[in-house]
């Protein structure tokens, strides 16, 4: 369970020191059996409350509270694993061989073990959540301002923020913020169809053109802008329904103007395999122009109703 500590151990020079198993094992924490059962009779009883009450409408985001409660512990732990860490580091940077030291190191990293169990656990029961949460609202579910990264899935329905993947890459720190695969652009707008069909169609089309580009790159990495609605929200979903991690590049908003040019330019120097790109804004369609600037493959859907612009009205529904 504690994987991404021992790899932090392997690389530093423990002088001959042996690292003991960690304070916990997976028997020491809530069967997955149990958490499924638990969180999803908690959830259905909850929703039941409000259903066909005034409160019905907020009851979103209850649920997105409801699946917070976990993230925000295991974030608690993950906090609490960094400064262990640094606190191991700091220690063999010192080491004197002494009997003292040696106590304190061994101390240290039995409490970055412990840290780093629990935070796996919180995690599992935060994915167990997440999943309840995109049954009952069909969005995936993301944090405010923080990754969703899964250590124990090895990034398996991960949300990566990309200021943590670049400050993670500069750093050449991989953990969980840095997901491995073909990192695939996913560009969308927020577009009003004119029906309940419509918009169904259009939703299809997306599915259906991710599926396609999945079947032909299977480690996907899915590379959006994080939108919460739109067809960000559509793309985040079909992440989260095929277990393909996420890398969202929100808006800089201090950045005014050249806010989404400056995210184009950081999503594109990711060298993509392609652009998958629907109806949006200008932004997107110089996202579009600089793609095929440097060669890289656009899947255009840019048509009505998220289908190709070649394709003629008569041959729509084919």
């Amino acid at each position: 369970m504690d994987n991404i500590f021992k790899q932090q151990l392997a690389g530093l020079d423990l002088s001959g020191l042996t690292i003991s198993n960690s304070p916990f094992t997976s028997a020491d924490f809530p069967a997955q059996d149990a958490i499924s059962q638990t969180l999803e009779a908690v959830w259905s009883d909850l929703f039941a409350v409000f259903t066909d009450t005034a409160l019905e409408a907020d009851a979103e985001d209850l649920g997105w509270g409801f699946v917070n409660l976990f993230h925000r512990a295991a974030q608690r732990k993950s906090k609490q694993l960094d400064r262990a860490s640094d606190e191991v580091r700091a220690l063999i940077a010192s080491a004197d061989g002494s009997e003292v030291h040696t106590s304190n190191l061994e101390e240290q990293i039995e409490r970055a073990q412990a840290a780093e169990a629990s935070m796996v656990a919180f995690e599992e029961m935060r994915e167990v959540a997440a999943a309840l949460y995109l049954d009952e609202t069909h969005s995936s579910w993301k944090p405010v301002s923080s990754s969703r990264a899964n250590h124990g899935a090895m990034l398996t329905s991960a949300v990566i923020q990309g200021r943590d993947f670049l400050k993670a890459r500069s750093q050449s720190r991989r953990k969980a913020l840095m997901p491995e695969g073909t990192p695939i652009i996913f560009a969308g707008g927020r577009t009003k169809q004119d029906c309940t069909e419509d918009a169904k169609a259009f939703a299809n089309n997306v599915w259906a053109t991710l599926d396609k580009v999945h079947n032909s790159v299977a480690d996907i990495v899915l590379i959006h802008g994080g939108d919460g609605k739109g067809a960000d929200r559509l793309a985040a979903s079909w992440a989260e329904r095929r277990g393909v991690a996420q890398l969202t590049f929100s808006l800089d908003r201090h950045l005014g103007a050249r806010a989404g040019f400056k995210r184009n330019e950081q999503m594109l120097g990711l060298a993509p395999r392609y652009v998958i790109a629907f109806p949006g804004n200008g932004v997107l369609e110089r996202l579009v122009i600089e793609a095929k600037r440097r060669r890289i493959t656009v899947v255009d859907r840019r048509g009505p109703l998220g289908v190709s612009p070649k394709t003629k009205p008569a041959d729509k529904d084919s």
